[in-house]
């Protein structure tokens, strides 16, 4: 069953590494969400009436809404799809939005679970990446939201930064572990094109990860991780058993879904399509009930890239009898061909048809992929 994401595009300030589309002004935030409730009807018919198996709203903050503002984006969504009984309901929040009374407003609504973007327990981490919480924030959101009946909860974190250590680096992690919580996303931090970390980096002005240490903390993660029950599901998502993300999961298991919201993607299996980044272009088009977005329509290699691409990063790999049945024999001799030097080198294995990735192979995931795409 398919997934909706609803991008909110708003921020109190920016952190230095994000490359997603935001505004930390709330000038045009009412006007954005009644654009985003016209777009939920506009955008009725791209799921083919299938059944809504996850909701997620995600941005930029959406811990900035109120629960009535989230209230009212669920009854839209009800309104024009039908949704599962037991459907995953997931909103990023920002340690510094969970304070009791905001938590508590969140009972109120249908949200069930949260995914929390702590990035660190580190002040001097937390500074260098110009996040709106501290540290004592970080410590505090999750019992929290525990502590008024929320169990479904995941936690982001970061690491490679120039600040972190390899010692607070576990201690980080151990802090996750006291909390027992579901489900852990950890990502090495990256620099990308036209943020103002590479601003910075290029005018000497911080300092540059290092990608030395960056692979050293990613073996300490899969150790620390696998050692206190986590499985290794995504390349940097942990779970406990039988707690992996739903919605997320829909992505790397090729499902269809439905992209809300100024930059928002969709998938339907046949063509990908992405609204524009820009939120006075994106009111102004809906308000002329057209959905501002570009479609592509995937070619045979561009969907069995897009399988490779999502499916050697999870625990299920890629499926050679799926390759062959889906797209041909003239695929699966590629990859069959492709992935000889990485397993002999012990970057992957084949278990059941299916090619996975080793400890080693996780660590040049992007390079394998890279060798396996059409």
């Amino acid at each position: 069953m398919p997934g909706i994401y609803i991008h909110i595009p708003f921020c109190k300030q920016a952190c230095t590494y994000c490359n997603f589309h935001f505004s930390t002004t709330l000038t045009l935030k009412d006007k954005l969400l009644q654009a985003i409730s016209k777009e939920i009807a506009l955008q009725k018919d791209y799921l083919q009436n299938e059944t809504i198996e996850t909701i997620y709203i995600g941005g930029g903050t959406p811990s900035l809404l109120n629960a009535q503002e989230i209230n009212k984006i669920f009854e839209d969504l009800h309104q024009h799809f039908t949704i599962a009984n037991d459907v995953e309901c997931t909103i990023e929040a920002n340690p510094d939005d969970l304070t009791h009374a905001n938590i508590q407003a969140l009972r109120t609504t249908p949200i069930n679970r949260f995914s929390i973007g702590i990035q660190s327990f580190t002040q001097a981490d937390l500074r260098y990446m110009t996040r709106a919480h501290n540290a004592e924030q970080a410590l505090q959101c999750v019992p929290m939201v525990q502590d008024a009946g929320f169990d479904n909860i995941s936690i982001d974190l970061i690491y490679g930064t120039p600040t972190l250590n390899d010692e607070d680096w576990i201690k980080n992690m151990e802090q996750a572990f006291q909390w027992n919580i579901a489900h852990i996303s950890a990502y090495g931090l990256t620099v990308e094109e036209n943020t103002a970390l590479a601003h910075q980096i290029k005018a000497n002005k911080t300092q540059a990860p290092s990608e030395g240490k960056a692979k050293r903390q990613m073996l300490l993660l899969i150790e620390h991780m696998t050692k206190n029950g986590y499985i290794h599901y995504e390349v940097s998502n942990f779970a406990k058993p039988n707690q992996y993300s739903k919605h997320n999961s829909s992505y790397w298991l090729g499902k269809k879904y439905l992209g809300i919201g100024p930059s928002a993607h969709s998938y339907n299996t046949q063509s990908r399509q992405w609204n524009i980044a820009n939120n006075v272009k994106y009111i102004k088009s809906i308000a002329e009930n057209k959905v501002p977005n570009e479609v592509e329509t995937l070619t045979e290699s561009q969907k069995y890239n897009e399988y490779v691409m999502v499916s050697i990063r999870t625990i299920w790999g890629v499926d050679l009898e799926k390759v062959k049945q889906d797209f041909g024999e003239k695929y699966h001799r590629h990859l069959q061909k492709s992935s000889t030097l990485f397993i002999k080198e012990k970057h992957a294995f084949l278990e059941n048809n299916n090619l996975r990735l080793t400890t080693s192979g996780i660590l040049i995931a992007d390079i394998i992929t890279a060798e396996l795409f059409y």
